[in-house]
């Protein structure tokens, strides 16, 4: 899978396979749809789980994959269930900022009932900052790979382990991408639906229900929330929802 030249328009960096689909599926085909270029990158393999296996995980998610249409997507190989914000890990992850130069970082929120979410996000602010770093080869540093960069914009994502009410800094509409989104989720049978409940409401339905509460407060049938630290600028008013 090939960057282009210039680099992504946005990385979604997510803890696991189908923690990028559950979260903001909607948002990479949209984006995609708008002609964004869209990468994911997962910290780890995911396994094990109850009932998947690092095969079937990957089988699953090359099938997200061609669902959501992505051309770059790829795993920094850290290990699951225990995910640490280590200096190793924070220099992996910087490389790959520097490699695909993203304008729009998408990572977990920063509180999360899993430890492996708190982690990730812990690790994308501090590798954010490390890849914009200079003279990194000098001092016992771990050197960096390739040119400095700084991504620009980092807006954080919500998972579905703590059950609190998000204050989003903004909504998206993704409902004309909500059922590929459900799509690109189902794939992970092993995930979603095995050893799962078929009563309603099954995960199935809590993931798209959760979307259409969210385009409920912003007037439209599907949308995921967003948070951001810092101020988000906008150049008009001509294309709110």
């Amino acid at each position: 899978m090939s960057v282009p030249v210039e680099g992504l328009d946005v990385l979604v960096v997510a803890p696991h396979p189908d923690d990028a689909e559950i979260s903001v599926g909607g948002t990479i085909i949209t984006s995609l749809q708008q002609g964004l270029s869209v990468g994911v990158l997962e910290l780890t393999d995911g396994e094990p789980t109850p009932h998947g296996s690092r095969e079937k995980r990957a089988e699953e998610t090359a099938a997200a994959t061609e669902a959501l249409g992505l051309s770059w997507r790829s795993n920094l190989g850290l290990p699951n269930r225990q995910l640490q914000h280590t200096l190793d890990a924070r220099q992996k992850l910087a490389n790959v900022f520097r490699e695909v130069r993203p304008k729009t970082i998408l990572a977990p929120y920063w509180k999360d009932a899993h430890p492996d979410h708190v982690a990730a996000s812990e690790l994308v602010d501090a590798a954010r900052l490390w890849s914009k770093l200079s003279r990194t080869d000098e001092g016992g540093q771990l050197p960096l790979k390739g040119e400095r960069f700084w991504p620009p914009r980092i807006f954080y994502y919500w998972s579905i382990h703590l059950r609190i009410h998000p204050k989003p800094a903004f909504v998206l509409d993704i409902s004309s991408a909500i059922d590929r989104k459900m799509e690109a989720v189902a794939c992970f049978d092993s995930q979603v639906v095995q050893g799962r409940g078929s009563e309603h409401p099954t995960l199935l339905d809590d993931i798209r229900d959760r979307a259409r509460y969210w385009g409920w407060t912003i007037g439209c049938a599907y949308a995921e929330p967003f948070a951001c630290r810092e101020e988000i600028g906008v150049v008009g008013l001509g294309q709110l929802v």
